[in-house]
């Protein structure tokens, strides 16, 4: 589970077609140790045979690309590897693109014209079982999409079939995903039930392997869709 993995192992993918937005980012990310890029992808589908034959931690994939764009591709690879993240780079912060990123299978985004702090920080924060966006944006999207979920007809599922069932969930998990859907930090749950951060961090993780996602923002995404949890009126 990446969540437990030490960040000097985390591997990286680039997707992005333009060489001088690659380059950008391969500049920002140099010099980490934590950090290792094993390959470029200039389209969706170079970025989906990256991860069939790489499987990286975690892709820094591009919105707008030609053959296949950074919402399919993101649809593909976490259907073939749903351990890989993907976090989304884009031009602009638009609510609705954000939202579609979610249900693509994203655990968050950065923008272009971030920061190199910012863009380590979202990674690693990734990387970590953290989520990349902030508590008030995620429970607003969040709040979306538990509405959508519960307008779909019955039956309706956008998850891939697996051969078994995940899981079962303790009752505190699942007290624990209930915050997770209003965007709370590791810090605020652990205030919430008054226990350590270190063992939120054990529940989200164990949340985590539990649904078979790579984040905890897809674990939220996944929970809802799966009727686990509902978002608190």
């Amino acid at each position: 589970m990446k969540a437990n993995q030490q960040f000097k192992s985390a591997r990286l993918v680039i997707a992005d077609d333009q060489d001088f937005m690659r380059d950008s980012m391969k500049d920002m990310l140099s010099g980490e140790r934590d950090f290792r890029i094993i390959g470029e992808a200039a389209d969706g589908w170079e970025a989906l045979e990256l991860c069939r034959r790489a499987r990286p931690d975690l892709v820094l994939m591009d919105v707008r690309m030609p053959r296949m764009d950074g919402l399919a591709a993101t649809r593909a690879i976490k259907q073939e590897h749903p351990a890989t993240s993907v976090l989304m780079v884009t031009m602009h912060d638009n609510p609705d693109y954000l939202f579609e990123a979610l249900r693509a299978g994203a655990a968050g985004y950065v923008l272009k014209e971030t920061t190199r702090e910012d863009l380590l920080s979202a990674i690693r924060r990734v990387l970590s079982g953290e989520s990349p966006l902030e508590p008030e944006l995620a429970a607003r999207l969040l709040r979306r999409l538990a509405h959508e979920v519960q307008e779909e007809p019955a039956g309706t599922s956008r998850e891939p079939e697996r051969a078994e069932p995940p899981q079962s969930l303790t009752p505190r998990e699942v007290e624990v995903l209930e915050l997770l859907t209003l965007g709370q930090t590791n810090r605020q749950i652990a205030r919430a039930f008054v226990i350590s951060a270190a063992t939120v961090k054990r529940h989200v993780e164990n949340i985590i392997a539990k649904l078979e996602v790579s984040d905890r923002t897809q674990a939220v995404v996944r929970a809802l869709e799966q009727g686990i949890v509902t978002f608190p009126e």
